[in-house]
């Protein structure tokens, strides 16, 4: 073979092996390419019954990631029980057996008693708009991350949505004294075991879906779940026709959306960063709709349910106070971390609370103006 031939052969087979190679590159190349344009699917679980109003709070937030992402990423969202009870979102979560899920903190209270203080407890005076704004803006998220971290929980973690205070719950008839509590079988969660049981109440906590069946059966004697739509929906006025109102048991409540931390991380930054904004946007827009909705059915289980509601005296809140403040000194003494996110809640409360008492003005008077009974024009005769 002349020089000239064997030059022309070796640049035909180094060709060759170069198409080969791009050709291998590009088998390999175009199912992961496929892949990455295809639709990211995350299979997620609320802890509430298909039929309460928090099961489509979570509904609503998985709609917006999904309509903002136009198809790119699609959660899709499980009532409580469908893979795990209520109270086992965390560890599902944490193991990837599930992606997501939509909860609250405090059901992870067995874990890590800190993770109470983003719900359970007067707040200093906070109510849960001013937690959220610690919770952004205070160092709260910081030390969540920190908070679960510390228990080995593989999560991101968002809470979102602050709750209204919460009802003191559903009795057989009205508490008018904190004596009147002593030695109820009672359902709450979070902190609020101890607070009440430090109270002398006989408490239980169990998730949402099972407190009326165990008030039926008689096994519990009264209950507080969370808000005037939720409780309905559950049929609390089956089982109760006393309602007490207000309450510093769980004032300042957050919701709570979780990821995988895996499953999370390994999103393309513009998906993370449309989840990131839909929690706010979610969160503001579950603010609205619980205004409008508990508003109305607090007319509907009057009217409709014949409910009497009452308001919890001064005395039983008074008492809730000092038997909270027993609780986190406690609390605070066995565990660093609840002292540390107690601390800087307390901070926070300090300078927003006496800002917010002193700048806003108290609606009762506008109110009265407008929608007190007036007293009948006098008939023209």
């Amino acid at each position: 073979m002349s020089s000239h031939n064997h030059h022309t052969e070796q640049s035909r087979r180094r060709f060759l092996a170069r198409a080969t190679a791009a050709a291998g590159t590009a088998a390999v190349g175009f199912p992961m390419i496929a892949k990455a344009q295809g639709p990211i699917s995350l299979r997620w679980q609320s802890t509430w019954p298909a039929k309460d109003i928090f099961h489509e709070y979570a509904l609503d937030f998985a709609k917006k990631v999904n309509d903002m992402t136009g198809g790119d990423l699609k959660i899709e969202v499980l009532p409580a029980g469908a893979v795990v009870p209520a109270f086992g979102l965390l560890d599902a979560v944490t193991k990837g057996t599930l992606d997501g899920g939509h909860g609250v903190l405090v059901y992870h209270y067995g874990k890590q008693n800190a993770l109470a203080l983003w719900g359970s407890g007067p707040g200093f005076g906070m109510d849960a708009q001013q937690l959220m704004a610690w919770h952004k803006y205070g160092g709260g998220k910081e030390l969540l991350a920190k908070l679960y971290a510390s228990i080995g929980a593989n999560v991101v973690s968002f809470p979102y949505g602050p709750m209204f205070t919460q009802p003191l719950g559903w009795f057989k008839k009205p508490m008018t004294k904190p004596e009147d509590l002593k030695g109820l079988k009672y359902r709450t969660v979070g902190l609020s075991v101890d607070v009440f049981t430090g109270m002398g109440v006989a408490v239980n906590a169990l998730p949402g879906g099972e407190i009326v069946p165990a008030m039926d059966r008689g096994l519990l004697d009264a209950a507080e779940f969370n808000n005037m739509t939720s409780d309905r929906i559950l049929g609390f006025p089956d089982v109760s026709k006393v309602c007490m109102l207000q309450s510093f048991h769980q004032n300042a409540e957050q919701f709570e959306i979780m990821f995988n931390k895996a499953k999370f991380d390994a999103l393309p930054a513009k998906l993370k960063a449309i989840i990131e904004n839909a929690v706010e946007a979610a969160s503001q827009d579950l603010y609205w709709k619980a205004i409008d909705r508990y508003s109305k059915d607090y007319i509907e289980l009057q009217t409709k349910d014949k409910v009497r509601f009452y308001k919890t005296p001064d005395s039983i809140l008074q008492a809730q106070l000092a038997a909270y403040d027993k609780v986190t000194d406690k609390k605070s003494a066995e565990n660093p971390l609840f002292k540390e996110i107690l601390d800087s809640q307390r901070r926070f409360a300090e300078r927003v609370v006496r800002w917010d008492l002193d700048n806003n003005v108290n609606r009762r008077m506008a109110y009265a103006h407008y929608f007190a009974a007036k007293p009948a024009a006098a008939k023209k005769g």
